[in-house]
């Protein structure tokens, strides 16, 4: 097994890590209320998914 000569320095490190970043949430559109949701969830606004009401919303 390959083991290493000598010690990564922090800046050798952080040059490697600069690529791992969190992707952006991808924002999609709710059909009935057009407001922004998250893709694949209910929408917090109308309840509504895939255009069927699934959650009870309250409307104060």
């Amino acid at each position: 097994m390959a083991v290493p000569k000598r010690r990564v320095s922090k800046q050798r490190k952080r040059k490697r890590r600069t690529h791992y970043k969190a992707a952006e949430t991808k924002l999609g559109t709710c059909s009935k209320t057009g407001d922004p949701a998250l893709r694949h969830r209910v929408c917090p606004t109308s309840g509504m998914y895939r255009g069927r009401t699934v959650l009870e919303v309250d409307r104060d």
